[in-house]
């Protein structure tokens, strides 16, 4: 019996800044309520979610400032890009964010969107921002592993 090796996830977007601007404390998945010409959209891969984040809003945590483009064959139906979008967790994880903005001062950040099971979702990350000296200390990390993997690869 062969096992499937595919996981059945198929990224639409990455937020690679995120990962420079702030500091991950942890990882949930969540779905997303999206209009026909939305996901038509980002089926075609016209998504970005570099600027948006989540607030919460009665009682709910909705993107902002994502874009998905407009769906060309959709006509008069069409949706606005930069819409605000629910986002569906359950209740419990939804407090746990909400208490964790408000008490400790995180934001909540986007990561990734991807198909998960023919279902859009997109990971959120609880995050607290970097200050400008933890970026350039990120920044010289990195130059530094390219550099020393560079000497290896001359070396050998």
């Amino acid at each position: 019996m062969s096992k499937k090796t595919n996981s059945g996830l198929k990224i639409i977007c990455l937020n690679r800044k995120a990962s420079f601007n702030y500091f991950f404390e942890d990882l949930l998945e969540a779905g997303i309520v999206l209009k026909g010409s939305e996901i038509k959209s980002i089926r075609d891969g016209k998504a970005n979610i570099a600027d948006a984040y989540a607030i919460e809003k009665k009682g709910e945590i909705v993107l902002i400032n994502s874009h998905i483009s407009l769906y060309k064959q959709a006509s008069y139906s069409n949706h606005n890009p930069t819409d605000e979008r629910k986002l569906l967790l359950n209740k419990r994880e939804i407090n746990k964010l909400i208490g964790k903005m408000q008490r400790d001062g995180f934001t909540i950040v986007p990561t990734k969107m991807y198909f998960k099971k023919g279902k859009a979702k997109i990971e959120l990350a609880i995050a607290k921002g970097k200050k400008k000296y933890d970026k350039r200390a990120t920044k010289k990390n990195r130059d530094w592993n390219r550099e020393k993997s560079r000497y290896i690869r001359k070396s050998s």
